[in-house]
């Protein structure tokens, strides 16, 4: 690889971890700006969804036949609605960056159906990692109980760990969606399975918030619908496919172990957000476990983010 060609990947992955690290603090302050968390995580995965998919037809690298498999409403069903109808819900009550942390417990996710529903056996290092970030995961919640808001809290920071649940099941079965459609961009799938789970946000939004189309005229409502659907949903991910092209899967993927610690620095710096001391050290913990059960899985096939999926080690 060239320097200038090298230098362009270390620039692109360092914003493309700036993203994925800024994306939570981007979904709190539209939240607290006034936004329905359901209504606000659906127009962001539609539109986001709809731009890409318009720009894979127009490419011609896929078909519109393709929003109507079944398929892409399952993965869209995990992937985009059970992740982010949880994530959007719980930052009503939950800090930015204890929410970055806890969605980083994906990779661990995975690991448990894998083991306990799936029967696959997995390494020790990871098994070792697994447990590491639930004691992260403990770290980070109970000593917060108390001073962030009582049963809220602590309600916010299950449903965010049930999110990845719901992720993980469907980064598993997009293994299934990829040998199906493997002559299908991987940005295409991606974008069709955020446009049905994006749909399915707004229907849920639609039976149970109050939309007041009013408190989304705000500057901090518009500015941070446009950021998540621009730069979280669109340039971020973009910048993911182009670092797995130009050097592989396992590479880009180290975003979980950055990114959320910079969504923990920047809701204190920026946010005045409260970190005790315990939850720092349970948000390096979690950081910790999810290093360890990523490199256990370094010689198989892993999802790798909660936005797109790509066959790890494909090479």
């Amino acid at each position: 690889m060239k320097k200038e060609e090298l230098f362009m990947v270390i620039f692109g992955y360092l914003v493309m971890c700036l993203i994925f690290g800024t994306t939570f603090l981007a979904i709190k302050i539209g939240i607290d700006a006034g936004i329905p968390p359901f209504f606000s995580a659906g127009i962001r995965f539609f539109i986001a969804g709809l731009i890409l998919f318009g720009l894979m037809v127009l490419r011609r690298k896929t078909t519109i036949g393709l929003l109507f498999r079944k398929e892409m409403l399952i993965t869209g069903i995990g992937l985009t609605f059970g992740t982010f109808a949880t994530l959007y819900w719980a930052e009503q009550y939950v800090t930015s960056g204890a929410a970055a942390v806890l969605s980083a417990t994906g990779p661990m996710m995975i690991l448990l159906i894998q083991t306990l529903i799936l029967k696959k056996k997995v390494s020790r290092i990871s098994f070792i990692g697994c447990l590491v970030g639930i004691v992260g995961v403990a770290l980070l919640i109970l000593p917060s109980f108390t001073l962030q808001g009582g049963r809220f809290w602590l309600m916010g920071c299950l449903l965010i760990v049930i999110g990845e649940v719901f992720y993980a099941s469907g980064a598993i079965y997009s293994k299934h969606v990829i040998e199906k459609f493997e002559t299908t961009s991987p940005i295409a799938l991606n974008a069709a399975q955020m446009m049905h789970g994006g749909i399915l946000l707004i229907l849920l939004s639609l039976f149970t918030e109050n939309i007041q189309f009013t408190s989304m005229t705000s500057t901090a409502s518009i500015g941070s619908f446009l950021y998540l659907i621009i730069f979280g949903s669109m340039i971020g991910h973009t910048l993911f496919y182009w670092l797995v092209s130009k050097t592989n899967p396992v590479f880009p993927a180290t975003w979980l172990f950055i990114s959320p610690l910079i969504a923990l620095v920047l809701g204190v710096v920026f946010y005045h957000e409260y970190l005790s001391w315990e939850a720092g050290i349970g948000a390096l913990t979690v950081t910790l476990g999810t290093v360890l059960v990523q490199s256990g899985n370094r010689h198989r096939p892993v999802p790798v983010t909660a936005h797109e999926y790509v066959e790890v080690n494909r090479d």
